[in-house]
Formats: structure tokens, sequence, C-alpha cells
């Protein structure tokens, strides 16, 4: 696959990344023409500014990496990323009120889709797979296509468990076709991306991008 720039977004999330990796993780998004750049939310505003008018999407993460704050709290946070430039969040599911079975989950995800949507941006859903058995993840994959995402995507990175193929068939499985799946968590070679995609991923998120592409060119 020659273009698979435009499926990798480029992720750094550890939560000690400094200035310096946030200016280097730019450069390399830039350079490599990856579809998205994934950073924390403190640093949208500058990332987006930087990027210009890249053909590459401000990506950020909402309620992460637990996902059970408080509604309003998650609220201010989608606003504030989407003011600094975010054109795509990665919100995380409350597990916590699905696993209960509150259909709190599914209202919660309904009103961010509007707020995120009417400024033309995309929401994508994380619903961390590592905690859900098989019926949870079909489950919250129509909840999620009911509320509204975009994209429904595996995992945060943060919950010991990523990414696995039987997970993203069973997704696309359940899934409509105008909802994509991202498929994210210890993602970290061409041969697993690949996978990935052929299994049904529309989008891989990785903080191993740049060895990926460069994987290609040797």
């Amino acid at each position: 696959m020659h273009n698979i720039h435009r499926y990798l977004e480029h992720t750094a999330l550890a939560p000690t990344i400094s200035y310096q990796e946030v200016e280097q993780k730019i450069k390399e998004a830039k350079q490599h023409q990856f579809v998205g750049l994934c950073l924390p939310p403190f640093w949208v505003k500058k990332a987006k500014r930087e990027l210009g008018d890249a053909d590459i999407q401000m990506v950020s993460v909402i309620g992460f990496p637990l996902g059970y704050q408080m509604s309003q709290t998650k609220e201010a946070e989608i606003k504030q990323a989407l003011k600094d430039g975010a054109d795509e969040l990665d919100v995380v599911m409350n597990i916590s009120s699905f696993k209960s079975g509150m259909p709190w989950t599914k209202i919660e995800l309904a009103k961010y889709a509007s707020i995120i949507h009417e400024e033309e941006a995309m929401m994508k859903v994380i619903i961390e797979t590592a905690y859900l058995s098989e019926e949870e993840i079909r489950t919250a994959c129509k909840l999620c296509a009911d509320a509204g995402a975009d994209f429904v995507k595996t995992s945060t990175g943060m919950a010991g468990g990523g990414a696995k193929l039987e997970h993203i068939k069973l997704m696309r499985e359940i899934l409509p076709s105008n909802v994509g799946i991202k498929a994210s968590g210890g993602i970290k070679t061409l041969q697993e991306a690949q996978a990935m995609l052929a299994a049904g991923a529309d989008r891989i998120g990785t903080s191993s991008a740049v060895q990926i592409v460069q994987s290609i060119i040797k």
C-alpha cells in the first residue's frame, strides 16, 4: 500500500510529552503528510497554528484516558479544543455508565456529536475494547453509531490492551458503512498497520507512524 501515510494519525499522548517533542511531531506530520496529528488538548492551539494550511487533520482527545468525567467537564473540553482549532475529537466513552447499562452513555455522546458537528468537526468515540466483552463491543458500536459518531476507535493505548484484529473485524460487521473505524494501541509495524486496514480499519492511530513509513522506503 503505497499511500499508507494517508491512513496514519501521528500520535503523541504520553503524559511527559515536551515542547521539543511537540515541535518534532508537527515537523514529522508535515514531512510525511500524515492524515492527522493527534496531540493532547494543551498543545492543540500551537500545533494547529504551525500546521497552517497543510492537509493534516488536527486531532485531540476528550475525557482521556478514563472517560468517567462529568459530562459538563467533557463538554467544556470539547468546546475549548474546537476553539483552539481541533478538526477531530477522540472522545472516551463513559465506560462506567456503559457497564452500568445506563442510557446516559448514548445521551452524552449524542450531545457531543451535535456540538462537534455544528463546528464541522468529526467525533471519534473510544470504546476501550480491552475492558469489553465481544457482546459489549457489539452494543457499544451500535450505541456510538446511533449517537452520531463518525468513527469508533478501539483504544486509548493506556488500558493494557490495544487494537486486536478480531475486534476490528467484529466492529466492521456491526457498524454501518458510513461510520469509520480507528485502530489504535500497540500498532508499531507496517505489517500490523496493513493487517488492521485489511480487517476493516479506516484509520490507524500510532506513535510509530514515522517508523512505519520509513520501513516502506527502505
